[in-house]
């Protein structure tokens, strides 16, 4: 029997199968058609310190081997998400990651806090660096060292839990951007959020979605995902999580032999919300037959040999 446990931080994960931010809700929306208390863990959708109705429609549209969303992080507000939502997190028995965002270094820090300042079960939070800085024009934190910097060590100073930070693939060196990461404190990173995409109506000659520009994630992806994790794990000495196009058990297996120390299941949750479960049995499945003993015989275990 495989020993499935991972370590991302301090956080022992019983397995290293999680939910992708933006794809299970606030994390028990999903309860009736999944047991959740079998995943390694749930991050949840974005929380800004405001309340946000997101962009207007359309703001999905399928494509081949994956979707296009721009949601525009719709999300109750941290003080409902502190009354509503934290609560209900004492009665699960599986790790539980809060997912932050925001459009200034202040309202990260602000979101930070308030939660910080309640008593909760959260294992720790993944960061959002996808988000346009309005007080740098508009430019993403996530796209310089710098500005990625700066967020890490300020929120760093404010919490003692796992702090994650979820990586943009719309960057030139992405390694870059995890090391600055790496460097002012954080316990992890995360990667890929989505890759920008377009789909036009050729009859109507318009945007299939409101926004023209938005996010592309599914199968299509798991590629620039797989290569984004090999070239974070060659550059940075705390664990990385693997996000993008996983469906199946061996998808797992081949992001952990790129490096990552666990992975986020997303776009695979919109078709079956147990897609976790099942993507757990199937990686469980192949780890028996192989004889893995634990994941450390997987995680970075790419053979040069091809």
């Amino acid at each position: 029997m495989t020993d499935l446990n991972t370590m991302i931080g301090s956080i022992k994960l019983k397995n290293p199968i999680l939910v992708a931010s933006g794809t299970f809700g606030y994390g028990e929306e999903c309860d009736e058609f999944s047991d959740v208390n079998q995943l390694g863990g749930i991050i949840t959708k974005s929380i800004t310190l405001h309340p946000r109705e997101g962009n207007p429609p359309p703001r999905i549209v399928e494509t081949a081997s994956g979707m296009l969303n721009s949601i525009g992080l719709a999300n109750i507000g941290v003080d409902r998400y502190i009354s509503d939502m934290l609560p209900k997190y004492d009665d699960l028995n599986t790790s539980v990651i809060m997912n932050i965002a925001g459009s200034s270094l202040t309202e990260y820090i602000n979101v930070l806090e308030a939660v910080e300042a309640v008593p909760n079960s959260l294992a720790g939070y993944e960061i959002n660096i996808s988000c346009p800085n309005v007080g740098e024009g508009g430019m993403e934190f996530g796209v310089d060292c710098d500005l990625t910097s700066q967020l890490t060590s300020e929120l760093r100073q404010r919490t003692d839990k796992l702090l994650v930070i979820k990586l943009s693939p719309n960057v030139t060196n992405i390694a870059a951007i995890a090391q600055s990461a790496e460097g002012a404190g954080a316990d992890a990173v995360s990667a890929i959020n989505t890759v920008v995409g377009m789909s036009i109506n050729p009859a109507t000659r318009k945007s299939n979605v409101y926004t023209k520009l938005c996010g592309l994630s599914g199968p299509a992806v798991k590629p620039v995902g797989v290569a984004a994790v090999y070239k974070i794990s060659q550059s940075v000495s705390i664990p990385v999580i693997g996000i993008g196009g996983i469906t199946k058990g061996v998808d797992v297996v081949e992001y952990l032999l790129a490096g990552a120390s666990a992975v986020q299941v997303g776009t695979a949750n919109f078709r079956d919300p147990a897609a976790g479960l099942q993507i757990l049995t199937e990686f469980h499945d192949f780890c028996d037959k192989n004889n893995i003993s634990d994941l450390t015989e997987l995680i970075g275990g790419l053979r040069d040999d091809t």
